[in-house]
C-alpha cells in the first residue's frame, strides 16, 4: 500500500465523467487518468494550504469559502472567482433547502401537538395490546398447570388403585 492510498482524492468515477465530458471523442490512458487525479489532488492541497494561511492571518479557526476564494486569488487563479462564487451560492441554496426540510416533522405538515397526541395514542394502544398478550399468556400457563396437575392427580390415583 502506498502512502497516497490514505490521502483523499477525487473519486475515479467523477474524474472519468469529467474527462468524458471534456474530451468525448478521445480515449485517455490509465496512466493519464492517474496523472490527472494526482494533479487534481495537488491542486486541492495547494488551495487548502493557501486558504489555511489566509484563515490564520485573519486569526480564524474555521476555513470559510471566502478564505478559499482568497487562496485562489493568491495562487493566481482569480479568473475562476465568479464561477466559484456561483457554485458557493448554489451550495448555500441547497443547504438552506435541506435545513428547511431537515426534519420529518416539517415534511409531514402535521402540527407537533397533533403528532404528540397521535404518538401517545399509539403508546397507549401498544400498552393495551401488551397487557392483553401478557394476560393470555398467563391464562395459558394457568391452564397448562391445571392440566398438568389434573394429569398428575389421575396418575397418582391410578397408582394408588393398583396398590390394593
Amino acid at each position: 500500500m502506498s502512502e497516497t492510498d490514505d490521502e483523499p482524492a477525487i473519486p475515479r468515477a467523477a474524474l472519468n465523467k469529467l474527462i468524458k465530458d471534456i474530451l468525448p471523442n478521445l480515449r485517455v490512458s490509465i496512466e493519464t487518468r492517474d496523472l490527472l487525479s494526482a494533479c487534481c489532488t495537488e491542486f486541492i492541497h495547494l488551495i487548502a494550504s493557501e486558504a489555511n494561511d489566509v484563515c490564520e492571518k485573519q486569526q480564524r479557526k474555521t476555513i470559510t469559502p471566502e478564505h478559499v476564494l482568497d487562496g485562489l486569488e493568491a495562487l493566481g487563479f482569480g479568473e475562476y472567482r465568479q464561477e466559484v462564487e456561483a457554485v458557493v451560492a448554489d451550495c448555500r441554496e441547497v443547504q438552506a433547502k435541506r435545513r428547511k426540510c431537515s426534519t420529518k416533522l416539517d415534511k409531514l405538515g402535521i402540527p407537533e401537538d397533533e403528532l404528540l397526541r397521535m404518538q401517545q395514542e399509539l403508546f397507549a394502544k401498544a400498552r393495551q395490546e401488551q397487557q392483553e398478550a401478557d394476560q393470555q399468556q398467563w391464562q395459558r400457563i394457568q391452564e397448562e398447570m391445571a392440566g398438568a396437575g389434573t394429569a398428575n392427580d389421575e396418575a397418582a390415583n391410578h397408582d394408588s388403585d393398583s396398590d390394593y
